[in-house]
């Protein structure tokens, strides 16, 4: 087969996967995790249920699926921020302040059924590994640079900051959250 015609086939089958993803989020959000089925998935793509199960084997594979890939999105978005972003102390505030408000968005969106299915996949603690490496990293570099404190290992300060953003994720506003970052990064801080 010629490539063209593989990278086109390649490319409509992304796109088709992505419209299941995207359908299927925007079904659960809108009707509750046990209420969607695989027909209405396959209504709502504009595909036949055939061509649906090509793809997933049922609906609980495509929101792992969905989550995966938005799991994907946010680690992107934390490494560009974290390359972007100039002394190690800024870059730290950054990744922490976008991290945050990662949190908040992503809480409350989904129901605890949909949230205890999605966060016992492997790709959520391989994530969660990564993002406290990131964030280990940066607490290192900004306390060889003198701006965090250095009595106490890197790997646990990034666990302090790890958890004392979690609680983003019931804040009501984003100034709430900018200032939970504010407090967490104080406790960080070295001190004079």
């Amino acid at each position: 087969m010629p490539r063209l015609w593989d990278a086109t086939i390649e490319a409509h089958r992304s796109q088709v996967r992505d419209a299941i993803l995207d359908t299927t989020a925007a079904l659960v959000a809108n009707r509750g995790l046990l209420a969607v089925t695989m027909s209405q998935i396959a209504e709502a793509t504009g595909i036949g249920r055939a061509t649906l199960y090509k793809y997933f084997p049922d609906v609980e594979a495509i929101l792992s699926a969905w989550h995966e890939r938005q799991i994907a999105a946010h680690l992107a978005q934390l490494t560009q921020i974290r390359d972007q972003v100039g002394d190690p102390d800024a870059r730290l505030r950054a990744v922490l302040e976008a991290y945050a408000m990662l949190s908040q968005r992503g809480h409350g969106q989904h129901d605890s059924g949909l949230v205890g299915l999605l966060h016992r996949d492997q790709h959520v603690a391989h994530a969660q590994q990564q993002v406290h490496g990131m964030i280990r990293d940066l607490l290192a570099e900004a306390a060889v640079a003198g701006h965090v404190r250095d009595d106490v290992p890197a790997g646990e300060l990034a666990t302090y900051c790890l958890h004392a953003l979690t609680a983003a994720g019931s804040l009501p506003s984003a100034q709430a959250v900018h200032r939970l970052v504010m407090l967490t990064v104080a406790a960080v801080r070295r001190s004079s």
